[in-house]
């Protein structure tokens, strides 16, 4: 019996075992990294988890999801629009810091404009952070018209050209920090080496340029938000997988992940006042924040919007 050839040598990786794939980091990859590296050097990220339950939340969207009009609302959308209701109630999650660390001094600044940064899966299975302009004025159904102008305009989308754009938008602020050297290494990484990134050349750039900017994404669309919203419950549904350890993109100063809906035994107050146990419906959601800015008691406000919300669903009528 023949013994079975050994892989050449070169197909292995540096401590010897087999590889499956080698990949050298794209533009979105190369800022994801950047981005989330940064968080986790600069802030002192301090998180809560909640879990209401939202039982009755649920019943009612489903019976108002088969009302005329309300096609294409998604219970993903109305999840949104609740914790916008809940950003507006609590201000204080929905800014930016400036920290300087050497003097210890901070400013930082409150928006009245809620501006969600939401990964988004792509077809080709990439994450691409958009920016959700103006939350804060949107009715359900002008949010449902918005993310489908989102996706029409995506399909058009150079994504490595629009990720350029945002990335030299970045070393410009670095420039103004006067921050050369990291402005050297970028420009290094970026035109030479494995990492090279791939933009388009000659005709074909011409061609995508002229595409009008209300077909495709630009920068305006995935730059800087007031606060990122990540919704893991959207791409792994039915399963308990809570959210618990979210990087702060700085300048923001909280992040809010959302799961999945799960269900499990809960505790039922009855209107004599006795409990029973019963199968209930529960949303894990996890708030991390920046230290230097919030301080737990600053996020109740948030979650005690949502408990209203969540007790009373028949408020969503009104959203419409």
């Amino acid at each position: 019996m023949k013994e079975a050839k050994k892989e050449p040598k070169q197909y292995r990786g540096k401590e010897g075992f087999d590889r499956l794939k080698v990949e050298h980091f794209g533009i979105q990859r190369k800022i994801v990294a950047n981005m989330t590296t940064e968080s986790w050097e600069v802030i002192p990220h301090a998180a809560a988890n909640y879990e209401p339950d939202v039982t009755a939340f649920w019943n009612t969207y489903q019976a108002l999801r088969k009302r005329p009009g309300w096609e294409g609302i998604t219970v993903n959308l109305v999840l949104l629009y609740a914790i916008t209701q809940g950003l507006r109630a609590c201000p204080a999650m929905n800014g930016h810091l400036e920290y300087k660390r050497k003097s210890a001094g901070g400013l930082l600044e409150l928006y009245r404009d809620i501006n969600i940064s939401m990964p988004y899966q792509l077809p080709t299975g990439e994450m691409m952070t958009v920016n959700l302009h103006n939350w804060e004025e949107k009715t359900l159904r002008q949010m449902r018209d918005y993310m489908a102008d989102l996706r029409r305009r995506m399909e058009k989308t150079d994504f490595n050209e629009v990720l350029y754009e945002v990335s030299m938008d970045n070393t410009v602020r670095l420039l103004k920090k006067g921050r050369l050297d990291l402005i050297a290494a970028r420009v290094v990484g970026a035109n030479f080496g494995k990492g090279k990134v791939k933009l388009l050349r000659g005709e074909a750039r011409k061609t995508y340029y002229a595409i009008p900017k209300e077909d495709r994404l630009t920068k305006h669309d995935i730059e800087q938000g007031t606060i990122t919203v990540s919704n893991l419950g959207s791409v792994y549904r039915g399963s308990y997988a809570p959210p618990v350890l979210l990087e702060i993109i700085p300048p923001q100063i909280c992040v809010i992940g959302i799961g999945g809906f799960v269900d499990r035994p809960g505790v039922v107050t009855n209107p004599d006042g006795s409990q029973d146990i019963a199968i209930r419906k529960f949303l894990p959601l996890s708030v991390a924040m920046d230290h230097r800015a919030l301080d737990y008691g600053d996020v109740v406000p948030f979650c005690k919007h949502l408990d209203q919300i969540f007790a009373k669903p028949d408020v969503m009528e009104g959203w419409f």
